[in-house]
C-alpha cells in the first residue's frame, strides 16, 4: 500500500493564481494574520500562503520541524521559487526556514522581527521580557503560564488582548483601539492560546535559546522593515539583523511606528516590490537605510 504524506494546512489570500509568497505569521499568532496582505496581493498579481505551523506535532522541534517546513514549502512552489515574509517572531522560523531552502528562496522580508536575544540586551527593552526570561530559564514554569493563557482565553478572550496590548506605544495605540483590530485579534489569540497552545510553546522555546550564530548562513536578498517606537521587537533589534545578516539590502524605519502598526504600513510596499521586475538586489551588497515620517 502507498503511504501519501499529510499536507499541512494553510490559509491562501491575495490571487488565486499569482506569484507564490510564505507568510510566517507571529508568536502569538495564527494564519488568518496573513489577511493583511489579501488586497494588496490582489493587486499585484500575488498569492499569499501561511502554514498553519502551531499544528504541526509539538515532538517535531528543532532541524526537522524546520526542515518540515522547507519541504511544504518547495512541494507548493512545484519547483518555482518563492518570497518569504516573516513579522516578529515568524521572522526567526523564515529565517531558519530559508537557510533549508537555498536558491528556492528568492527574497525574505522581516517585518518587526525580532533578533537573537543572546546578540544585545533586547530582552530588557522588550515588552515581554518576563515571558522570554520565564521561557529562557524555567521552561516548565512557561509552560504552566501557557496553559493559564489558554484558560483564561476560553473563558475571557478580551482580557487576554487587555493584557498583550497594555504595554503598546505608537501607532499601535491607535490599532488598539479599533474595534475591527481587536476582533481580529482576540480570535487570533483564542485559537493560539486554546487549541495551538503547544505550537506556541515549540516556537517561544526555540526563540529564546541562542540562534546568532545561524545567521551569517542566510545570504538571500533580505528587505527588514520595523517601527522605530516599537517596544516588542526594540528598533535595535532590527539594526543587529541589518549588521547581521549578509543578503540584507534594505532597512526601512518607520517614525511613530510599532509592531502591528509597522505590519500595516508595509504591506502595501512589500506587494509593490515582490512584484516588480525589477526588484533585483546584490545579496552582497551594503543596506540603504531610509527613515519615514
Amino acid at each position: 500500500m502507498l503511504s501519501v504524506k499529510p499536507t499541512l494546512a494553510y490559509r491562501q489570500f491575495g490571487a488565486d493564481d499569482g506569484q507564490l509568497v510564505i507568510y510566517f505569521h507571529g508568536t502569538p499568532g495564527a494564519p488568518s494574520e496573513c489577511s493583511v496582505f489579501d488586497q494588496y496581493g490582489k493587486q499585484n498579481n500575488l498569492t499569499f500562503v501561511s502554514y498553519d505551523r502551531f499544528s504541526i506535532d509539538p515532538a517535531l522541534e528543532g532541524a526537522a520541524y524546520y526542515q518540515l517546513l522547507a519541504d511544504e514549502i518547495t512541494d507548493k512552489a512545484a519547483g518555482k521559487a518563492v518570497d518569504l515574509v516573516g513579522f516578529s517572531i515568524g521572522g526567526f522560523v523564515a529565517l531558519q526556514v530559508c537557510r533549508r531552502m537555498g536558491n528556492n528562496v528568492r527574497c525574505l522580508h522581516l517585518v518587526s522581527a525580532a533578533a537573537p536575544l543572546e546578540a544585545g540586551n533586547f530582552i530588557d527593552m522588550a515588552a515581554g521580557k518576563s515571558v522570554f526570561r520565564l521561557a529562557q530559564k524555567h521552561p516548565p514554569a512557561f509552560h504552566l503560564l501557557v496553559r493559564l493563557q489558554g484558560l483564561i482565553a476560553a473563558a475571557c478572550p478580551n482580557l487576554v488582548f487587555r493584557m498583550m496590548f497594555a504595554s503598546v506605544v505608537g501607532e499601535d495605540k491607535i490599532l488598539a483601539a479599533s474595534g475591527d483590530f481587536q476582533t481580529f485579534i482576540i480570535d487570533m489569540l483564542k485559537l493560539c492560546f486554546t487549541h495551538y497552545a503547544a505550537g506556541y510553546t515549540r516556537d517561544i522555546g526555540a526563540y529564546v535559546q541562542p540562534w546568532q550564530d545561524t545567521l551569517p548562513g542566510v545570504d538571500i536578498n533580505t528587505h527588514i522593515w520595523h517601527g522605530a517606537e516599537d517596544n516588542w521587537s526594540p528598533v535595535s533589534m532590527a539594526e543587529y539583523l541589518e549588521s547581521a545578516i549578509p543578503g540584507c539590502t534594505s532597512i526601512d524605519i518607520f517614525n511613530g511606528l510599532s509592531h502591528y502598526s509597522c505590519l500595516y504600513r508595509a504591506a502595501p510596499a512589500i506587494c509593490r516590490q515582490l512584484s516588480a521586475a525589477s526588484r533585483i538586489a546584490d545579496s552582497n551588497g551594503s543596506a540603504s537605510i531610509t527613515r519615514f515620517t
